[in-house]
């Protein structure tokens, strides 16, 4: 996760990919997946710096 994440987008991205490993989806792919979610979901919510 990106430095400046919060808490409870830290919890997001654990369960998230803990959740793709224990079925079996995006194998050896779960960690950027969860990444890329958590960061949309982060995007979505204003909580990263407009360029």
């Amino acid at each position: 996760m990106p430095r400046g994440s919060s808490p409870k987008r830290e919890r997001e991205y654990q369960a998230l990919k803990t959740e793709f490993k224990k079925e079996h989806r995006y194998p050896g792919r779960e960690e950027e997946v969860a990444a890329r979610i958590v960061n949309k979901h982060r995007k979505n919510a204003g909580e990263t710096k407009q360029s």
